[in-house]
């Protein structure tokens, strides 16, 4: 019995470190690589990092928006024993209010994670990264060296590094870089020690993940002339907003996009957030006057009115069924005229006769093929589509009011879209504002055909027609009638005002001594190069200034086209003599 019971204990000894040699061959032979990769991991401190965001180019290089690295100071709430006194220390080495320190630490989401300070010198990098329960890392931080010149196009990012307005959102995908992780080695503190690289988890240059960069067709010499002359106009008539554009009939390329009152993307957030907005694409509107252009292109190209025929204008009272009375701006009293004074002088009467000749059905569609009552897709994020109502819901009311600009909602980048169409002889022009999207390579990943996609549908209305309007009739607006303030010596301009009433919010009709003026014209007329719009909504009617178009926008649009001329070296042109156009439409 004994020496059976030797023996059993001897099998079940033998069995025993049999097992236990097993278990340490499994452990140190098969899971070699996962429990030393375990024990690697318990050392390592890893902190998230993201690439730089692609920069963000005018068209002739200059920079609108780029990267820079910068120190931050963070803490590690989980591994601090003592808040009070980590802040005290923090706050001698980073020159802060203790108590904000200590506020951070103790209210943190994130037990991994707080951040304390950024752009930290390098003493005080040396110096924290001696605190236990503290460190600094390297981050990239956007800015934006032109500040408010391009804030309204450009945008803005958050503390992130997110895109959260103007094209830094739109292209936010394709600005943003990668994001990696930076891992240290770390020490019991986790305070750390040296860069980590394997196969694993190896280190990567930021460079290598950087954003694709943004070429954008915005000149920031044409946006300063464009600014400059707007802001003092703002000011000058204590006016709501203002916006001002200017774009290349040719194409669509916008040269300049400005919306005042702007701010500061470096910093958006210590500015009013009515600033943030884009009134040029995102405001809609009646657009008065400035429609007319438009409407008496769609009924020339149609055959519904000649240009040598006389059109009555009743005497500045035109009263009928269905439509009620419509009079002239400020009771001008015009007899017959025809079509090149109508739009000279502004005549409602003669454009309300027109919109009845054409009807509900070919003004609708008409001012559809030129773009309004749909979103342009320049590519900013927050783009209204405008009014434009079917034509089965017109009234004879209706058929009157669209040819003057009422019963019709326009963003400012509609119209100039549509003046576009007629400088360009009457092709489609789609608006545009990034030329080209750039690789980290250098490699071109896109850009625009906006012009070849237009050459190929064709045009909205016939050249002849586009033609006379800009080289004869929207001359004689300048030269002759409402638009004279916006004349150039050295070239001839073409143009149509607009003094518009803002419309009431909480019912019918419009509200008391609110006016929206605007401008929206080009040169050379026989060559177009540019074409300027300039809307300022609600100038200040009790300073006496004045409220109309040709007082208040014509003047900027003047400023506008010809430092912007000169700046391109244009030639100089105009008519000798008479200021009508020797281009006629034959009919």
């Amino acid at each position: 019995m004994r020496t059976r019971a030797i023996v059993v204990m001897l099998v079940a000894l033998i069995c025993s470190y049999g097992l236990l040699a097993a278990r340490c061959f499994y452990l140190q032979c098969l899971k070699c690589d996962y429990y030393t990769g375990r024990a690697i991991r318990q050392q390592l401190a890893r902190l998230p990092q993201a690439a730089p965001r692609g920069p963000i180019l005018d068209c002739r290089g200059r920079i609108l928006a780029a990267s820079t690295c910068q120190w931050v100071a963070f803490v590690e709430p989980r591994i601090v024993t003592d808040a009070k006194v980590l802040a005290e220390q923090l706050s001698l080495l980073l020159h802060m209010p203790g108590p904000d320190i200590c506020k951070a630490v103790l209210e943190a989401k994130n037990p991994g994670y707080v951040r304390i300070k950024s752009g930290l010198t390098s003493t005080e990098v040396a110096a924290i990264r001696k605190v236990r329960g503290a460190g600094a890392h390297q981050e990239w931080v956007r800015y934006y060296p032109m500040g408010q010149l391009c804030s309204g196009v450009v945008g803005f990012t958050s503390k992130d590094g997110s895109g959260l307005a103007g094209l830094e959102l739109a292209f936010d995908q394709q600005l943003a870089g990668q994001r990696w992780q930076e891992v240290f080695l770390s020490d019991v503190a986790r305070r750390p020690l040296k860069p980590v690289a394997d196969d694993k988890d190896a280190l990567v240059l930021a460079e290598d993940l950087m954003g694709s960069g943004l070429v954008l067709t915005i000149d920031s010499a044409i946006q300063h002339f464009a600014r400059e002359a707007l802001l003092e106009q703002l000011n000058a008539f204590e006016a709501s907003w203002a916006v001002a554009i200017v774009a290349d009939p040719k194409n669509g390329a916008i040269l300049a996009m400005v919306s005042l009152p702007d701010f500061d993307p470096n910093q958006p957030g210590r500015f009013d957030p009515n600033t943030l907005a884009n009134h040029a694409i995102q405001d809609q509107f009646e657009p008065g006057s400035v429609i007319k252009p438009i409407v008496a292109a769609i009924a020339l190209d149609a055959g519904l009115v000649t240009t040598d025929e006389l059109i009555d204008c009743e005497d500045g009272v035109y009263r009928g069924k269905g439509f009620g009375v419509i009079t002239e701006y400020s009771h001008h009293r015009y007899g017959k005229m025809d079509l090149r004074a109508v739009l000279a002088h502004s005549s409602n009467i003669g454009m309300a006769k027109i919109g009845q000749r054409a009807g509900p059905v070919v003004l609708y569609n008409g001012l559809s093929l030129f773009g309004f009552g749909k979103a342009t897709g320049i590519g900013l994020p927050g783009e209204a589509k405008g009014l434009l109502r079917p034509p089965q819901t017109w009234t004879g009311y209706s058929i009157t009011r669209v040819p003057f600009g009422q019963e019709i909602g326009v963003t400012c980048i509609q119209i100039t879209k549509a003046i576009c169409i007629l400088a360009n002889d009457g092709r489609l022009v789609r608006p545009y504002l990034v030329k080209a999207i750039i690789e980290p390579s250098g490699n071109l990943q896109t850009r625009h055909r906006s012009y070849q996609m237009a050459a190929q549908v064709g045009y909205i209305v016939r050249p002849e027609v586009a033609r006379w309007l800009v080289r004869d009739a929207m001359v004689a607006v300048v030269e002759e009638g409402t638009g004279r303030p916006a004349r150039l010596d050295n070239w001839q301009v073409f143009g149509k005002t607009g003094t518009a009433q803002v419309a009431r919010q909480d019912g019918p009709g419009y509200q008391e001594d609110a006016y929206i003026a605007s401008f929206v014209g080009g040169a050379p007329a026989e060559d177009p190069q540019v074409v300027v719009c300039v809307v300022i909504c609600r100038p200040n009617v009790r300073l006496g200034k004045g409220y109309t178009g040709g007082t208040v926008a014509a003047p900027v649009a003047k400023r506008i086209i010809e430092r912007t001329l000169t700046y391109l070296q244009a030639k100089p042109y105009r008519v000798a003599g008479n200021s009508r156009s020797d281009y006629r439409l034959d009919m």
